[in-house]
């Protein structure tokens, strides 16, 4: 079923205070795309912003100024041309993405921001487990000792973002020696699990936790789980 079938709550007068939560599963990458496109498209200044929490089956994504040599041996993932920012990455399960469908314009917040808050919830889960997370100049996304573990690629349309971020908890990261991640030749990936034991609900929890504080949302709607808080 399309996300697009339940409410988005156009009919009453906005909350900027409020924010929907919607939970999708595991869901294949090209249907939640086109969801997300029609979404912010026939949104209007009533609407709710929303965060889609999802994991994807194995796919290779690339971004509008992707270029075909960072994709070395796809094998039988399939890749797809998007219309995010950045070069190619790999979603596949074990991978929380977090869609975040903003309206920043309503919301006072510049692009350079929404990236800085976006970053900054991430470090701050992290930080929960006990590892550093940092930002390198230059290339959006989060790092640790050198290592990607979380990447962004966002559109902004009209104000309106789609797309988000990719944080990687326990996944199979084989897959992203195929390509060079986000442009990168040789750049290291690693995930959460391997620094720490850690189940993807709880963290999925945490990180829509601190999205909702660093993005100043005081109430949130939707299928959502409160605990635990951080």
């Amino acid at each position: 079923m399309s996300v697009l079938s339940k409410p988005a709550a156009a009919e009453r007068a906005v909350n900027v205070e409020r924010i929907c939560v919607r939970r999708l599963g595991l869901a294949g990458y090209e249907s939640v795309w086109h969801d997300m496109q029609a979404y912010t498209d026939r949104r209007d200044a009533s609407s709710d912003d929303e965060i889609w929490l999802v994991q994807h089956p194995p796919v290779f994504t690339q971004g509008q100024a992707g270029k075909a040599e960072h994709i070395l041996a796809p094998g039988e993932i399939p890749v797809i041309q998007v219309d995010r920012g950045g070069q190619v990455t790999y979603h596949g399960p074990g991978q929380i993405v977090v869609y975040p469908l903003i309206d920043i314009a309503r919301k006072g917040i510049g692009v350079r921001d929404f990236v800085h808050r976006i970053e900054e919830s991430i470090i701050r889960v992290l930080a929960h487990y006990g590892v550093t997370g940092e930002r390198l100049a230059g290339a959006p996304g989060i790092y640790v000792n050198g290592a990607k573990i979380a990447s962004l690629g966002l559109r902004i349309r009209r104000g309106r973002s789609y797309h988000g971020l990719a944080f990687n908890v326990d996944m199979d990261l084989e897959p992203f020696g195929r390509i060079n991640p986000c442009g990168y030749a040789g750049l290291q990936v690693t995930q959460l699990a391997a620094f720490t034991r850690v189940a993807c609900r709880d963290v999925e929890n945490r990180l829509v936790a601190s999205l909702v504080c660093q993005l100043g949302y005081s109430e949130i709607a939707g299928d959502w789980s409160r605990e635990p808080k951080g």
